[in-house]
């Protein structure tokens, strides 16, 4: 059965401090799987890697994984997605979840989680893309992150107009629908209720 979308998640191969990113990831998994769709992600099965595709696979939804070779050791990748790509590079992953990804939400995480964000907006800013691009502030994670952006603009590095180019909420299942369904993948009444 083919999936009614395609979600692509950036998140931490570590768990992080807070049990509440945890049990977010778990949450994103979840919604995923439950809504009959596809998670797009790094393909380990360390932190929260594991946890949101783990939690996917559990709800019936379909794990494509995509990990460089020289991580495969290091990240430990999960053998029990779905499709598991192995590739060459960095490049070759980022470009790969792109292209199968319907949309995109970044979780807590570290240095790789906000390089695949920020590559994801930049390209969505240049018109590379259209798809829509949300963070996922579980727990204020990103409260910071959000508080500097808008000093960016502030400063006038940063519009109005590419801020608006990312969603955030700091619940899952509001922000997952709204990408899902700007991606124009799923009807409204599909996504409530669950």
């Amino acid at each position: 059965m083919n999936p009614s979308f395609s979600l692509c998640v950036y998140c931490g191969s570590r768990p992080g401090l807070d049990p509440q990113f945890a049990a977010t990831a778990r949450t994103v998994g979840d919604w995923i799987g439950k809504h009959g769709g596809q998670l797009v992600y790094g393909g380990g099965k360390a932190g929260l890697m594991g946890i949101v595709a783990e939690a996917t696979l559990q709800a019936g939804g379909r794990v494509v994984g995509i990990i460089p070779k020289a991580l495969v050791e290091k990240e430990w990748a999960l053998h029990d997605c779905t499709e598991l790509h192995i590739v060459e590079t960095m490049h070759d992953r980022k470009r790969m979840m792109a292209e199968r990804a319907d949309a995109f939400v970044a979780l807590p995480g570290g240095i790789g989680t906000l390089e695949e964000l920020f590559e994801v907006w930049t390209w969505r800013q240049l018109g590379y893309h259209d798809k829509p691009v949300g963070i996922l502030n579980s727990g204020g994670y990103y409260d910071s992150l959000l508080s500097f952006l808008a000093e960016t603009v502030q400063h006038q590095f940063l519009s109005d107009w590419q801020m608006g180019l990312i969603q955030t909420a700091a619940e899952p299942a509001a922000l997952l629908s709204s990408l899902v369904q700007a991606a124009g993948m799923a009807p409204a009444a599909r996504l409530d209720g669950i």
